[in-house]
């Protein structure tokens, strides 16, 4: 049982002293990567349109968190929303709150602010240039690799909200695998281009195709 003179027992909120950021201790645990993407998600989850697609972030999240015996709730701070990442032994299930009783070491858990200033790349502006790269690509090769590249940016925007350049070798095998297999309905034209549009998308970038960067 949670200790009843503790004003934050059963509240869901952190006992007094928890440090939000990314500190020393808990990026030994949960890996600074994995904090990353884990905001990224929840972010995107919050700010797409289609439901279906929020539900795909939250549950990547929620398999990278579980993948290293992590949990995460949004925390309201003062009218904002925090991104409160923790053991998941810390949490009750049944009750739906932190157990401050199970709590060994605050530092293990991190808190990211969701409001105030912008993530430094702000959605907005990634879209802004993937869909630039896409017209670029239309104009100087055609609306068969404009579409494919379309299709790329649909990905890129929808999973993982980066430029197209930054993409790792892996993403874009997921593109071409899954997405362009399962979900983008392409035209044969588009399917027979689509190694010739990759190339094209990552000429027009002024970048090399993920897979064949030298590493």
């Amino acid at each position: 049982m949670s200790d009843s003179n503790d004003p934050s027992a059963g509240s869901g909120r952190e006992p007094e002293g928890s440090q939000p950021g990314r500190d020393t201790t808990a990026d030994e645990e949960l890996p600074a990567e994995i904090v990353d993407e884990a905001e990224r998600l929840t972010r995107l989850e919050r700010t797409v349109s289609d439901e279906g697609e929020a539900q795909a972030h939250a549950e990547r999240r929620d398999k990278l968190l579980d993948d290293h015996d992590f949990t995460f709730r949004i925390r309201e701070d003062d009218g904002d929303d925090v991104l409160v990442l923790h053991p998941d032994e810390w949490h009750d299930d049944e009750a739906g709150v932190i157990r401050t009783d199970r709590i060994d070491d605050i530092s293990r858990g991190v808190e990211i602010p969701l409001e105030g200033a912008a993530d430094p790349d702000d959605w907005d502006a990634v879209e802004t240039h993937n869909r630039d790269l896409v017209e670029r690509v239309r104009e100087r090769h055609g609306d068969v690799h404009g579409d494919n590249a379309s299709l790329l940016a649909d990905f890129v925007g929808n999973h993982y909200a980066k430029h197209i350049e930054d993409l790792a070798g892996a993403e874009l095998r997921e593109f071409r695998s899954e997405y362009f297999v399962r979900n983008a309905w392409p035209s044969d034209a588009q399917r027979d281009a689509l190694e010739e549009s990759i190339t094209l998308v990552y000429e027009t970038a002024g970048v090399s195709v993920p897979e064949r960067r030298v590493r």
